[in-house]
């Protein structure tokens, strides 16, 4: 393990793995969960790149902040890649990670980005989280309702054991649920959208990759609204793999992104 610190001083630690001399690839966690949550992955990437796990602020090993916006946490991801020397790294994030690189992919030199299931399109997701706003807020409902969201959202292809394996190392605060959902619950869908398009304005005119892959659909035109902000964006479902399908099939997933790098 090793650690840095962002630009407000808030601590990051990280899981650096040696391995080929192919691009580095920099994986970052959905929420509530840590680098721990990409174990089966590390093993299948390693033979051909370095592969670095981060966690983010407030999660896993990372010491707590004042901030967890999306521009906050794309500038930790930069940090990261600044004290490890990694120049153009590939970034893959996962449910909130998936936001978080694709916020870091404009600000920062990256090879390509790779989003696991997350929909940018956030002013949609505000509909289906203020249905638990109240609970979310209550200390005694919380942990229920941060539960049953990932059971729901799960699916049934990916294995019992796997998924105990997540919810193992699951460690929900909710100071930073809060946190990081904050604009969400507070904002209107009007200024939500506005946020999105100003983080997503730094691939205008810009070359880079970017592979949208979910296992839960993201809607009819996602794809084409995707595209509009970031050029040449591809949008994949596999379907019914639910909100983990790196988890549900590793091999395919690692395979997948070799032939995306390649």
């Amino acid at each position: 393990m090793g650690t840095t610190h962002s630009a407000d001083g808030t601590t990051l630690a990280f899981d650096d793995h040696a391995g080929g001399d192919g691009t580095p690839v920099i994986l970052v966690h959905g929420i509530t969960e840590s680098a721990v949550t990409w174990g089966p992955l590390i093993d299948r990437l390693t033979p051909n790149r370095r592969v670095v796990a981060v966690d983010l602020r407030g999660h896993g090993r990372s010491g707590k902040a004042e901030r967890y916006d999306l521009e906050a946490m794309a500038g930790d991801i930069a940090a990261v890649a600044v004290h490890l020397g990694i120049d153009r790294p590939h970034l893959v994030g996962h449910s909130l990670g998936g936001a978080v690189v694709s916020a870091a992919g404009a600000a920062m030199p990256v090879s390509s980005v790779v989003d696991v299931d997350q929909s940018l399109q956030l002013d949609a997701f505000k509909g289906q989280l203020m249905g638990f706003a109240d609970q979310l807020r209550d200390p005694a409902a919380f942990p229920l309702v941060i539960e049953a969201l990932f059971q729901m959202m799960a699916g049934d292809k990916i294995s019992p054991d796997e998924m105990a394996r997540v919810d193992e190392a699951r460690r929900p605060d909710q100071d930073v649920v809060l946190g990081v959902w904050e604009l969400l619950l507070t904002e209107s869908t009007e200024h939500i959208a506005t946020v999105v398009d100003e983080a997503l304005a730094g691939y205008d005119g810009v070359d880079v990759d970017y592979l949208a892959l979910f296992g839960i659909d993201p809607g009819e035109g996602y794809g084409d609204w995707l595209a509009g902000h970031i050029d040449g964006a591809v949008t994949e479902v596999w379907a019914d793999h639910g909100h983990y399908p790196h988890l549900v099939d590793p091999d395919r997933f690692v395979a997948r992104l070799d032939a995306f790098w390649s």
